[in-house]
């Protein structure tokens, strides 16, 4: 049978999020939106709660489409609020919304989010080398840097863990382990940045996004 990272085990949704999203280098402005808002959504939860209302958010948040989200206005807030199959947090709700005013601030002064976002590991996935799950950090340098950044533009629900996941689950890092059958998959057009002698104190809080 093939090797695949443990936490991908857990069900079938998991598995396919495992073997063709987690991982894979992602440069679409839409889908990074998408990955913001539900890693803050994730905040206090676990990954597969979030994966498993991943098709409400998409028919709630208009596809995550950010124009749109932008434009929220109280009506809005209280129809999700009412939405039994998103995440039902005012806080949540309400940082989703800024931080989709953020998004388009960034994509205006940038290009794209996607030119910001990646100039935080240098334009090219880091390719970690993990042999066991208590390796995997929980944060590192680059996800400090870019959580600093974000509260600086009015991100909400952006802290360096949870950027750390955002990076993991748009393929910014590869932290596939080294025995995984997605591990060259995800890293063959990316820089190698052995990180196998590293650890993080936080690293039993790690959670996939």
């Amino acid at each position: 049978m093939p090797t695949r990272c443990a936490w991908a085990e857990g069900n079938d949704a998991q598995l396919r999020y495992h073997d063709t999203e987690w991982g894979v280098p992602q440069h679409d402005d839409r889908v990074l939106f998408e990955f913001l808002i539900l890693e803050g959504a994730q905040a206090g939860l676990s990954w597969d709660t979030i994966l498993r209302k991943r098709d409400n958010y998409r028919k709630a948040f208009d596809r995550f489409d950010p124009r749109k989200v932008a434009r929220y206005d109280k009506r809005k807030i209280a129809a999700l609020m009412a939405d039994a199959g998103i995440v039902r947090n005012r806080l949540k709700i309400e940082a989703a919304i800024a931080n989709a005013q953020a998004f388009l601030a960034v994509q205006k002064e940038f290009g794209s989010f996607d030119r910001y976002v990646w100039g935080f590991v240098g334009g090219k996935p880091r390719v970690n080398a993990w042999r066991s799950m208590k390796q995997v950090p929980a944060s590192t340098a680059e996800s400090d840097a870019m959580s600093k950044d974000l509260k600086r533009r009015g991100f909400r629900f952006v802290g360096s863990t949870i950027c750390y996941a955002f990076m993991q689950a748009t393929g910014m890092v590869n932290d596939h382990l080294t025995t995984c059958i997605s591990y060259r998959k995800t890293g063959r057009t990316a820089s190698h940045h052995s990180s196998a002698a590293l650890s993080s104190p936080s690293a039993e809080k790690w959670q996939p996004s």
